[in-house]
């Protein structure tokens, strides 16, 4: 079996979310014009209104609104007045501190992740409907699993991190084999107790403290 390093990949493009684009983009439909992009390629406001079924104003509408924030960009390679679209990056991603101070941005991120939640679920119980239609190797490769760790902030973002580049070394790795496919890949990592709260990780300063005074009752 080839390892998935000596595979040739090209470099995988990210972006991360400024407080402007994450507000552009929590939009049912903006959304999912950008998944669709990113899944199946370049495409006119047409193609994407029929895919989407929805109608071609709205999609062009929204799709200028996607490009003001530097999340698609026209290709220039459509005919006549029909612009051909591409999404500027393959993923995209924030830090939820990095917005602490900005409830509209909170709140738009709020909505994305509950979107992308929408959506996974809507995806994998449709796999779960057509699974016993695919070959057993596939039905043996695919799966879910859940479990938990104890460790520390700084621990478990080191293990996202080892996640990240498992993914990475894969991410390409089928190319040009006629038997490889697509695969979804979600990672979804949250406190076993989410209602009881963190511990304080900065110390608490509890001010000048008073001389111990000899004799007196503790």
């Amino acid at each position: 079996m080839a390892d998935p390093q000596e595979h040739h990949q090209r470099p995988y493009s990210h972006v991360d979310l400024t407080a402007e684009s994450a507000k552009v983009l929590a939009h049912p439909l903006r959304s999912r014009l950008l998944s669709a992009l990113r899944q199946h390629g370049p495409a006119s406001a047409t193609a994407l209104a029929a895919r989407l079924r929805t109608n071609s104003g709205a999609t062009s509408y929204h799709l200028r609104r996607l490009e003001s924030v530097g999340l698609v960009a026209d290709t220039g390679e459509g005919r006549g007045k029909e612009r051909l679209w591409q999404a500027t990056t393959e993923s995209h991603g924030w830090r939820g501190s990095a917005f602490a101070d900005d409830e509209d941005t909170r709140t738009a991120l709020g909505w994305l992740e509950r979107d992308y939640l929408r959506h996974f679920t809507q995806s994998y119980g449709h796999w779960l409907d057509v699974a016993d239609a695919w070959p057993a190797a596939w039905q043996d490769a695919f799966g879910s699993s859940d479990g938990w760790i104890e460790a520390t902030p700084e621990q478990v973002a080191a293990m996202s991190a080892e996640i990240d580049q498992v993914v990475d070394r894969y991410r390409r790795a089928g190319e040009g084999d006629p038997r490889a496919r697509r695969v979804h890949l979600y990672r979804y990592v949250f406190p076993l107790d989410a209602d009881g709260g963190a511990v304080d990780d900065e110390p608490v300063d509890e001010g000048p403290q008073a001389p111990d005074v000899p004799g007196a009752a503790s």
